[in-house]
């Protein structure tokens, strides 16, 4: 059994670890079809080889051209460690700063098997959110990590680290990049190409920036999204008796179970892989799991009759389930289902992220490496499948929208009935719930603001809770209405977690709050650790699915107007702001949530230890963090923002943005735009 001490010496190459192989009691990602010419192939055996002396060559060079060839990437399986992976307490890595110890901690919570998607391939959520590209690098990062001093930089180049480069003790510890490819280079093709070289990496969006907390982190944005709905489409926040339908029981999409019964109503959720759904059912956030089609419409009306809450899991495909919902009611007449939508990963459809309905889950995966022409084409012909079932019920009533995966854009290149008569680049016949539901409360200045306990101790993250909820009670009692609710929903939220066991992994807390919200809970989390109330420091981060941290077209961005939303200057500008303003780690990424090359996202992680500094570097960093997102959303037309952004400044002079002027005539474009002009 490795240790933490020898799991930061670097790599073990005297004598060379026992190579194991995959571990079969963990579940493994699917082989990847890169499609390498006999040229590729070499140079990505030389580009893995170049971690090991020469002298180590002849062994390892057999093994890693097996991997290549068996798997479509070399992941190194020989230097898995055999220790546990888990987020240890702080003091446990041998460090000398705790910033890096922190970061150390983060890392190996993103690759806790209980919180990993695939742990062996290195992949935390998604299908293909990479932490690292290979195991040599992991063991690299964790030994410059225990070297480093607080006048070092750890550079990340896409997985791998490129080494520690000197710099200011006021100076992020670790600056990460992921997938930043030229923009024309930047397909689904092409990546497959770069991974399997070695050279690029999908770190979608907080597996490759170290941020991951396990499904909690998007619980709660997703009860927030099933509760503002329920307030938009069915004109009431109680869902009891109500019917929510989607599929997938993954990383994120594994949340859903949870905030189905969170928010109250029905949620059936279907999923065709048995260890997922196996393992939120073992973890309590699934109360129920069938293979039944029968059992499950039978559960619905049961549960639609008594009012009762209820998170069930179909182990099956969702097709199927959308034509036995449609079926009954073309039998009955009776609609079962109120609310659609789908989290399968559809950024990454033909490697693993959608199953299409005419195969079983073995056959799937066999056909996808063998033959991924038929695959994709299956994939797609499943996909017109079930836009047709979910078109038919939502005729019927049933409100349905797109969860960001972007399940209706590879849905339109399928050929399905999607398209919005008269919309823009970034509509289809189904709103982006970032348009109808969330787009709103992010241009408040409300995203997913998350904290990790280092301690390891529930009982400090039970204290932090606490000091959350009183920091949200004062502020919201003097706010108004549209901002109350936001207030309140989160209040009720962060006293309620507990209760709900949605810890897997480090001691980690989410909520959704705004930038006032985020810096005060930040300093009084600060003050608590100063006065021993918190035993260890604290890790702030967040999803980086918030108001500035990406620009996606299809998602986050979906609801800026202007023709903006195809620009990423936001994303970027987040990255940089966010490194000299006090961030510990920063990350930016090609690719998350919706794919390589249709986003880029920025992250950060920050450390409280309960210091003057660390209070300082929490007010500057979380107020530009916010408002950097407020003032794009602004400048774009949205109302919400603009009164935001207004106010922010209001409360801090320092601050001074650019605000529009609104087009109030339209005649005044009309005339303007009449041909011919003489001047």
């Amino acid at each position: 059994m490795s240790s933490l001490s020898e799991i930061c010496s670097g790599l073990p190459l005297d004598p060379l670890p026992q190579n194991r192989g995959r571990n079969p009691s963990v579940p493994h990602a699917p082989v990847r079809t890169p499609n390498l010419t006999a040229e590729e192939e070499r140079l990505a055996l030389k580009n893995a080889l170049r971690y090991f002396p020469s002298s180590h060559h002849a062994t390892l060079a057999p093994e890693f051209a097996h991997e290549l060839r068996e798997y479509g990437h070399i992941y190194m399986y020989r230097f898995c460690p055999t220790m546990s992976m888990k987020a240890y307490p702080i003091e446990k890595y041998p460090c000398r700063t705790r910033e890096a110890a922190a970061i150390m901690l983060m890392i190996m919570n993103n690759l806790d098997p209980a919180v990993a998607q695939f742990p062996q391939e290195l992949v935390t959520y998604g299908g293909n959110g990479q932490v690292f590209s290979n195991w040599a690098q992991f063991r690299l990062v964790m030994h410059y990590l225990s070297e480093m001093t607080e006048e070092q930089t750890l550079v990340m180049y896409s997985g791998h680290p490129m080494g520690l480069f000197p710099s200011l003790p006021s100076s992020p510890r670790a600056i990460i990049t992921n997938g930043m490819v030229i923009p024309n280079y930047s397909s689904r093709d092409q990546y497959e190409k770069m991974f399997a070289l070695g050279v690029s990496m999908y770190g979608q969006m907080t597996a490759g920036s170290y941020c991951y907390i396990g499904p909690q982190g998007i619980v709660h944005g997703t009860m927030l999204t099933v509760l503002n709905a329920g307030r938009r489409y069915l004109g009431s926040d109680d869902l009891q008796g109500r019917v929510f339908v989607t599929s997938g029981l993954g990383g994120m999409s594994g949340a859903q179970a949870k905030a189905a019964v969170i928010a109250g109503c029905v949620g059936v959720i279907a999923e065709v892989d048995e260890a997922p759904l196996r393992k939120r059912h073992e973890q309590g956030w699934l109360m129920e799991v069938t293979s039944s089609l029968e059992h499950c419409i039978q559960r619905i009306k049961d549960c639609k009759k008594s009012k009762s809450p209820l998170s069930l899991g179909y182990h099956g495909n969702i097709v199927d389930l959308w034509e036995r919902l449609l079926l009954e009611y073309e039998r009955t007449g009776q609609l079962l289902v109120d609310l659609g939508s789908d989290q399968t990963s559809l950024h990454n459809p033909f490697n693993g992220g959608y199953y299409p309905v005419q195969l079983g889950f073995k056959q799937a995966n066999q056909l996808m490496s063998t033959d991924p022409g038929r695959f994709k084409a299956l994939v797609q012909e499943s996909l017109c499948r079930q836009i047709k079932a979910i078109n038919s019920l939502s005729d019927a009533g049933m409100f349905f929208w797109d969860y960001g995966n972007a399940f209706l854009l590879e849905a339109q290149r399928a050929g399905a009935d999607v398209e919005k008569t008269g919309g823009g680049a970034t509509e289809f016949r189904y709103p982006s719930y970032v348009q109808h539901i969330m787009g709103d409360i992010f241009s408040l200045g409300f995203g997913p603001f998350r904290w990790v306990c280092t301690s390891g101790d529930p009982q400090d993250l039970a204290v932090t809770d606490n000091i959350a909820a009183s920091v949200l009670e004062e502020i919201g009692a003097n706010v108004n209405d549209r901002i109350r609710q936001q207030y309140n929903d989160n209040i009720r939220w962060i006293r309620e977690a507990g209760k709900h066991k949605m810890v897997v992994g480090s001691q980690a807390r989410i909520l959704y709050s705004d930038q006032k919200g985020r810096i005060q809970i930040a300093l009084a989390i600060n003050r608590a650790i100063a006065d021993g109330r918190v035993t260890a420091p604290v890790v702030l981060s967040r999803d980086h699915h918030d108001v500035s941290g990406t620009d996606s077209p299809f998602r986050e961005t979906s609801n800026v107007y202007d023709g903006s939303a195809f620009c990423a200057d936001m994303a970027v500008q987040n990255f940089v702001g966010d490194a000299f303003r006090g961030a510990t780690w920063v990350a930016l990424h090609n690719g998350g949530g919706v794919g390589w090359g249709e986003v880029m996202n920025g992250g950060f992680g920050l450390l409280l230890d309960g210091s003057e500094e660390a209070a300082q570097r929490a007010r500057m960093m979380l107020g530009w963090d916010v408002s950097n997102g407020v003032a794009r959303r602004c400048w774009s037309g949205n109302s919400n923002a603009y009164e935001t952004i207004e106010r922010t400044m209001k409360e801090n002079s320092l601050l001074q943005v650019t605000l529009p002027h609104s087009v109030n005539n339209e005649e005044v474009l009309d005339k303007a735009l009449k041909r011919p002009h003489s001047f």
